[in-house]
């Protein structure tokens, strides 16, 4: 029996496919701003999860030194930072439940403050 019809054969093929369409499929890209970056490394990643939290930490998941500019001690996102998914500024600071989709834009920047 050849290797294709070993693959395509038998209870491990749906495991097999959704494997490979996972592959293929698309994933939030995250992208940090110029001014962050002055600060600390971070260029733009794609990472996959269904929350800001989770696409956060995956994107971040090698650069630990980033993730600890962008969140606190709780895991929640830092008082100088700010989230925009598509455009828009995150609701949950805390939890960081905002949903996100596949395909959508992540913008980390620091926040601006002044008088």
């Amino acid at each position: 029996m050849g290797t294709l019809a070993r693959l395509t054969e038998g209870p491990r093929t749906s495991n097999i496919r959704q494997s490979i369409s996972r592959l293929g499929s698309s994933m939030a890209r995250v992208t940090f701003t110029e001014n962050l970056q002055r600060h600390i490394s971070c260029p733009p990643v794609e990472a996959r999860g269904q929350t800001v939290r989770e696409v956060l930490e995956a994107a971040l998941a090698d650069n630990v030194r980033a993730l600890g500019y962008v969140l606190d001690d709780q895991r929640a996102l830092r008082k100088h930072m700010a989230i925009f998914v598509n455009g828009r500024q995150i609701r949950d600071r805390i939890h960081l439940s905002d949903a996100v989709g596949d395909d959508d834009q992540i913008y980390v920047m620091q926040a601006l403050s002044g008088g």
